[in-house]
């Protein structure tokens, strides 16, 4: 191994696993390596939380083999669980608890000393920012702050990786920024992240890669630029005029690079046109000039984003060319 390779944390070869006539996973091949925030993006059903499960330990595969840390989850699962915090996509029932004796137990779970347990405590508490909620009783939390307190649970024992089934559903925007701004912390601390989620938002903001899963299956993986340029080759311009729109549409049609070119008009004399474009950028201001140069009176000229809604919308229906 070369000084510039980054070594796999996770490695996944043929992930199977069925449930009865169901086959949840089909044949997944997956790698997230060291230091990864990796996002596993999929509708209700597809497969996540299975997934999740099996590299957990809570789940035993149908077929297929999961190493985490060079450690087989089959043949040496009591390794992968020391190296693993895994926060499930539900909190559990520990209301009669307040929240420095929820982290104590799970400290005594894995066996910590209890002379090194307060100051973890502490630690963890300050940073998920939930000291000042110390001495409250877990059912007095908001679900956002549930949400931290968990994931302060799963770091009691220091693991290196971090398995989070759909850590920001439920929560408003301002606890779904928190979460996020709490992963890129913890990524920075040197943990590696592989976290479910069907909120593409989180995904597009902090992941370094994204896995797509639809029905089983993995779709596609990569970071986000990459997809992008794989599922959506081509690029979508947005133009409106001011009339003119026939005398556009036929200059556009001439330009090189244009692909398509379709348009709606709107109140106003005002006329909306989208075109589909494979030039680069210097082609993209060519395009403009033209109208410019023909007199055409142009109130809008904007590429659209190639969001990850898009991508994934396109890649669960199959579209990936």
């Amino acid at each position: 191994m070369t000084s510039e390779t980054i070594p796999s944390m996770i490695t996944i070869k043929d992930l199977t696993k069925r449930y009865g006539q169901l086959t949840a996973v089909d044949r997944i091949n997956l790698t997230v390596e060291e230091g990864e925030i990796f996002g596993f993006v999929g509708p209700n059903g597809a497969g996540k939380t299975s997934t999740l499960r099996m590299i957990a330990c809570l789940l035993e595969p149908t077929n297929g083999e999961i190493q985490v840390g060079g450690h087989s989850v089959t043949n040496d699962s009591r390794a992968v669980r020391r190296m693993i915090g895994y926060m499930p996509d539900f909190f559990g029932v520990y209301n009669d608890m307040k929240v420095w004796e929820y982290l104590d137990f799970f400290g005594a779970c894995y066996s910590i000393p209890e002379a090194e347990r307060a100051q973890l405590i502490d630690d963890l508490l300050e940073l998920v920012d939930l000291k000042h909620r110390r001495e409250d009783m877990v059912d007095k939390l908001s679900r956002g702050m549930k949400q931290r307190l968990s994931l302060a649970r799963t770091l009691v024992h220091d693991p290196q990786v971090l398995i989070l089934d759909e850590p920001a559903s439920g929560l408003d925007p301002r606890a779904r920024v928190e979460i996020r701004e709490l992963l890129v912390e913890l990524a920075n601390m040197g943990k590696t992240i592989f976290f479910s989620t069907h909120i593409l938002s989180d995904v597009a903001e902090i992941c370094t890669r994204v896995g797509i899963i639809e029905a089983g299956k993995l779709v596609v993986v990569g970071a986000l630029e990459e997809l992008q340029q794989q599922i959506m080759p081509r690029r979508l311009i947005e133009i409106t005029v001011l009339g003119h729109v026939e005398e556009t549409q036929s200059l556009l049609e001439t330009i090189p690079g244009v692909i398509k070119v379709d348009r709606s008009q709107n109140n106003g004399g005002r006329s909306r046109l989208r075109i589909e474009f494979s030039g680069d950028d210097a082609a993209v201001s060519s395009a403009l000039a033209v109208l410019i140069r023909n007199g055409i009176p142009v109130l809008h000229f904007n590429e659209s984003r190639r969001d990850l809604e898009e991508v994934f919308l396109r890649a669960t229906r199959g579209l990936v060319t």
